[in-house]
């Protein structure tokens, strides 16, 4: 299990809510990533195979089960503290190799302080 709090909302992130995409982003950052992402704290660092398959994301108690991790989305997530989460229903040809898609297709609702929980 991974637990981070939510620590900044960038400007941008409604606009792809749209697309039901939410764009995660440690604190590393670059200035035009902060307006798009949703910005989490990252004092400790995830494991480096943290999402799976079937693993679990809970976001504000909602439940959603990983269905398709992109080949590089650990790496970016364990570095950077970055991955794409679309809530798409599996939908592998529309991921990007730093993604991973997520079920329900339902997005969750957040605020500053939110926890994010990563279990497998």
């Amino acid at each position: 299990m991974y637990q981070t709090e939510i620590v900044n909302i960038g400007e941008m992130v409604e606009e792809f809510k749209s697309q039901n995409l939410i764009i995660l982003f440690g604190p590393k950052a670059t200035p035009e990533l902060k307006e798009i992402s949703v910005m989490h704290d990252m004092e400790v660092k995830p494991n480096k195979n943290l999402l799976k398959v079937g693993g679990k994301i809970i976001i504000n108690d909602k439940k959603y089960q990983i269905n398709f991790v992109g080949d590089v989305a650990n790496e970016n997530f364990y570095e950077l503290g970055h991955v794409s989460i679309y809530f798409n229903e599996n939908k592998e040809d529309e991921i990007l190799p730093g993604a991973i898609s997520v079920s329900p297709t339902e997005l969750p609702k957040f605020n500053i302080g939110d926890k994010i929980v990563f279990e497998d």
